[in-house]
């Protein structure tokens, strides 16, 4: 019985760790737009995460075309790494329309 219970604690630690590295990040977002989007955009990540209501961007990325979605806002953008949009998603989220919050780029 002790084993198994060292053996559950283990695998709950272990899926507690991974699920937060895995997680996405505003402010990787925030960079991520910045480095990779901001120029072919020309505009702010605040015009960008304006576009939308939080409703509206929660609905897009569930639907699956966040990148699709990119790409229409910023014609210039031609690809959007899978990898990216988590976190342009967060940052979109944080800093819609409807949500009183102004990023710093």
């Amino acid at each position: 019985m002790n084993t198994m219970t060292k053996l559950a604690v283990a695998a709950l630690l272990g899926m507690t760790l991974f699920s937060t590295t895995a997680s996405a990040d505003v402010k990787k977002g925030q960079k991520i737009y910045l480095k990779k989007f901001k120029a072919a955009c020309g505009f702010s990540g605040a015009k960008f995460a304006h576009k939308h209501t939080q409703d509206e961007w929660e609905e897009i990325n569930e639907a699956g075309k966040m990148a699709d979605e990119i790409m229409k806002i910023c014609p210039k953008v031609k690809k959007v790494k899978a990898k990216y949009v988590p976190n342009v998603y967060d940052f979109s989220y944080e800093y819609a329309k409807d949500s009183g919050n102004v990023p710093s780029c």
